[in-house]
């Protein structure tokens, strides 16, 4: 069996920051396996404790030292896992915290959780999330001028996806509208989104991965079939190419590289950070 190293990610928040840049840490590390462990609100002395007895446990069962990414301002309570674990701590807040008060002229509050608090971000990311979900897969139409960006491309290309993180981690109001074999028998785009063509982005997928995704969902089919996924690709690519619409191959992206791209493509604006 292949041995795996334990990672923690420990937090006195919710900790998806601290795994979001742990993991973009750990996946240069192709050829090593890690077991992750998430710890978010750490904010008590049983809290800690807890923490500190997870960690050594998994020292002594894989007998190597676990990995500890840290997001957590209060210095004590990172001092006292360096001493009391038997683990590498890495502390992603420190590197950065110290340099920026001395550039600034200003010591940092140092308060626990002050990027998630209650303000505007929050009922934009809210607004975002809840526009989104009434715009999906063409569901709505009445208020699409609210939309920030419409993405379009055959069904299961990862429209709806994509949309959901541009609105959850970015608080774009996007909307997604599917392309069908109706839309390219007529050659051209759907009636209840041609006012708004500078707002579409199109998505494309290599339609071999298209016919793997769809027979997950309806094996046998002929939707799933690899000739019907074949022409509804070629005939999506033509009509978008047509109407000059951006497009962007997501075959072999993940959702943050498809939507860091399209943000970047369409000069959006990220409303949450």
């Amino acid at each position: 069996m292949e041995s795996q190293r334990s990672v923690f990610f420990i937090s006195d928040r919710t900790g998806i920051t601290v795994e979001i840049l742990g993991n973009s840490l750990l996946c240069q590390f192709e050829d090593v396996s890690f077991r992750h462990t998430t710890i978010p609100f750490i904010q008590s002395r049983n809290d800690l404790q807890n923490a500190i007895d997870q960690i050594n446990r998994a020292a002594e069962e894989e007998r190597q030292k676990p990995i500890v990414f840290l997001s957590i301002v209060d210095d004590a309570i990172t001092r006292e896992l360096g001493e009391k674990t038997q683990a590498l701590i890495l502390d992603l807040f420190k590197p950065f915290i110290f340099p920026l008060e001395e550039e600034l002229g200003v010591k940092s509050s140092h308060a626990a959780g002050r990027s998630h608090s209650i303000n505007y971000d929050y009922f934009r990311r809210m607004e975002a999330i809840n526009f989104t979900q009434m715009h999906d897969d063409g569901a709505a139409t009445r208020d699409l001028a609210g939309a920030e960006v419409i993405l379009v491309g055959v069904s299961r290309c990862g429209k709806t996806p994509t949309s959901l993180y541009l609105a959850m981690q970015f608080g774009i109001r996007a909307a997604n509208f599917p392309l069908t074999p109706e839309d390219f028998a007529n050659h051209k785009l759907p009636d209840s989104i041609l006012p708004f063509r500078h707002k579409l982005f199109g998505l494309t997928i290599d339609p071999n991965r298209l016919s793997q995704i769809r027979q997950e969902r309806r094996a046998g089919s002929r939707y799933a079939s690899l000739e019907s996924c074949r022409q509804e690709v070629r005939s999506a690519e033509a009509l978008m190419g047509r109407e000059k619409i951006p497009m962007l191959d997501t075959t072999a992206k993940s959702i943050e590289e498809i939507a860091t791209t399209i943000i970047h493509q369409a000069k959006l604006s990220r409303h949450c950070y």
